[in-house]
């Protein structure tokens, strides 16, 4: 499983790391098909469930947007240690989100593998994914 905690309005990181998931994975297939991608959005107010729905197909068709109430996503974002936090722009008006932007890579057994850096190329994730597949034929 790759999971990674970013949000929809990003203006780059994100969607270019998006991106890179979902080129890897169909760089791997039919071997990716056994990675799932997730995306846990860390600005649920904007990213609705409706909102993911439209956004998260356009990386990868098996790419899953997750989000939920503030809390929620507070303790799973604790969990894998991601931190983010709201930034006002200068007339107060809107909003960015600070963020870490590691892709978290899980094992078969659900466990912590390890992370890939932002800004990976897609051959590299898809060389780490092939490795770990390789593991457990």
């Amino acid at each position: 499983m790759l999971i990674y905690f970013g949000f929809t309005y990003c203006p780059d990181i994100c969607p270019t790391d998006l991106q890179n998931i979902g080129l890897a994975l169909d760089e791997l297939e039919p071997a990716g098909n056994r990675v799932q991608p997730l995306f846990i959005t860390v600005d649920p107010e904007r990213d609705t469930a409706e909102h993911l729905k439209e956004y998260v197909p356009l990386f990868h068709p098996r790419l899953i947007g997750l989000t939920g109430d503030a809390a929620a996503i507070r303790a799973a974002a604790d969990a894998y240690k991601v931190y983010y936090a709201r930034v006002w722009n200068e007339r107060g008006d809107d909003y960015t989100v600070d963020h870490t932007a590691f892709i978290y890579l899980m094992g078969v057994d659900g466990n912590y593998v390890g992370f890939i850096p932002p800004g990976t190329s897609p051959e590299r994730i898809a060389e780490t994914l092939r490795k770990q597949i390789a593991l457990h034929p």
